[in-house]
């Protein structure tokens, strides 16, 4: 039986790497992937899944407004499709995942969302609140803080490298921006922050790490 698959990780755990090396193993056993993410995640091009390594794909987006169970259902009218790779899923609405979720439900079609757990402030995206609910399989893409230890923070930097706990929940940026750290090297990053006002013309919308 088909699942929804939750793979998460922190930036730099290679998410998006992960999720095109998936769709090619699909394609390479000549299935067909329908590839998406969401219209919030711009940073290397509207339609375009890329990731650290080089690996880049185009991908269909999702606005806040489409309905991505409709949107399936017709490609599966017009064409064959195998199974749904979902990119930076964090920032899919809840009603996004619902949707995935009756994909999965409906067509006995394998999902699988690869994002981010948690924003700069350890708090979970709403895309992945809904997934760790009601997804069937949960895994972990780890990485490792600069200690050495497994990082699970994406830490925002400010201008002076330090960890800052303010601001806009969701500012693309790369590793200029963010970081992951372990939690112990967080809050002492946060500890040696000094009172910092963001730049107003920094304030875009929210975040997404670079994967």
């Amino acid at each position: 039986m088909a699942k929804l698959y939750f793979k998460y990780g922190a930036m730099g755990s290679s998410k998006s790497a992960q999720a095109l090396i998936t769709k090619f193993n699909y394609e390479e056993k000549g299935m067909t992937v329908w590839l998406i993410k969401p219209a919030t995640d711009t940073r290397d091009g509207y339609n375009i899944v890329k990731s650290r390594i080089g690996l880049v794909s185009e991908a269909d987006i999702i606005t806040d407004s489409d309905d991505i169970f409709e949107m399936f259902s017709n490609i599966k009218e017009n064409r064959n499709a195998d199974v749904v790779i979902a990119d930076e899923c964090q920032f899919f609405t809840s009603e996004h995942i619902d949707q995935l979720r009756n994909i999965v439900d409906t067509y006995n079609v394998p999902v699988l969302c690869f994002g981010l757990r948690t924003d700069f402030r350890t708090k979970l995206f709403v895309g992945s609140r809904r997934l760790f609910e009601l997804a069937d399989s949960i895994s972990e893409i780890k990485t490792i803080c600069q200690c050495g230890k497994k990082a699970i923070v994406n830490a925002r930097l400010n201008d002076a490298g330090i960890a800052i706990t303010h601001g806009s929940k969701i500012l693309l940026g790369g590793n200029d921006t963010y970081v992951a750290m372990c939690h112990k090297c967080w809050k002492k990053s946060i500890s040696e922050s000094k009172p910092y006002i963001e730049n107003p013309a920094h304030h875009i919308t929210d975040i997404t790490l670079k994967n």
